[in-house]
């Protein structure tokens, strides 16, 4: 039996964690049971035989996808029961939590348009789809993750790309792009320019609130240019008076943090294509801000 000290797992484990809760979070939709799925891994392999483990990065993914599958199955039961329309967990991908994001294909794997879509897969769907796709694992290396028939692999994952559909990660503009048209959107909210918003807004846009029961919001989505200008302008004038706002990177894109005094009210993530925003996300769920916070803060 090979041992270790405790040092030098913990410093073993520290070297994948970044990796490993990227992979967790895909998975899962969810910072925080990301964090608590990755955790339970750090457990599992503090307690092992090394000698039993040839590659640490490869069974610790082993390892946390197999956990998340876990997860997914009662998170699902959990979604179909949400109160209004149900979002992922958004997270800060400024400061590389996620990996680097260097092409639109990468921020668009993270994108919560994608995240949303992905909930349309079964658990094992989402595994395939997500290894190969985010981590670019081969279908043999998949069926040794997930204990399965390579042909089954591959088979699973034609299924997912038909079910999540094309890419669109060619229609988004440069970062600094979308920044500029997230604060015109801002400015124009703020000064009720109902025209000015419009210009913005893509005719089919989608503006798409998550308060999960926890706080007054709109239990469907609102679509139409005109309806979502109308919203912004009116919810301008009743909520947003007293919020600060900052930039910020949400999930690969543009966005907005809403604060109230020290208290992080909703995080908004934009989706563009060309000049236009196709759909707003607001995440008013407190459950769902915390990891959000702690990222913004430091606390």
């Amino acid at each position: 039996m090979t041992t270790a000290t405790t040092d030098e797992t913990a410093d073993e484990f520290e070297r994948h964690r970044p990796r490993l809760f990227g992979l967790a979070y895909r998975l899962l939709g969810s910072a925080e049971e990301a964090e608590d799925a990755v955790q339970d891994a750090y457990l599992r392999y503090s307690g092992a035989d090394r000698a039993e483990i040839g590659h640490p990065g490869a069974w610790l993914a082993k390892v946390v996808t197999n956990l998340c599958l876990n997860r997914l199955t009662s998170a699902r039961a959990r979604r179909e029961r949400y109160v209004g329309a149900w979002l992922p967990e958004p997270v800060i991908t400024s400061d590389g939590t996620l990996g680097p994001l260097e092409s639109a294909e990468q921020r668009d794997a993270v994108s919560l348009a994608v995240l949303v879509l992905l909930e349309r897969l079964t658990p094992t769907e989402r595994a395939v789809y997500v290894l190969r796709e985010a981590f670019g694992y081969g279908h043999r290396e998949i069926a040794e993750v997930l204990e399965l028939g390579e042909a089954n692999c591959r088979q699973l994952y034609r299924r997912a790309v038909q079910r999540v559909g094309e890419p669109r990660s060619r229609f988004r503009p440069a970062p600094e792009r979308q920044r500029e048209l997230v604060a015109s959107f801002l400015a124009a909210a703020r000064d009720g320019d109902l025209a000015g918003l419009e210009k913005l807004l893509a005719a089919e846009v989608t503006w798409t609130s998550d308060g999960g029961g926890k706080v007054s919001s709109a239990r469907r989505p609102v679509l139409g240019r005109d309806k979502v200008g109308r919203l912004v302008v009116g919810g301008a004038e009743r909520f947003a008076a007293g919020l600060e706002y900052t930039t910020i990177e949400v999930n690969g894109e543009a966005g907005l943090a809403a604060w109230s005094g020290d208290t992080l009210a909703a995080v908004v993530a934009f989706e563009l294509r060309g000049e236009a925003i196709t759909q707003v996300r607001v995440v008013l769920n407190p459950d769902k801000l915390g990891f959000v916070r702690r990222q913004l803060t430091g606390a």
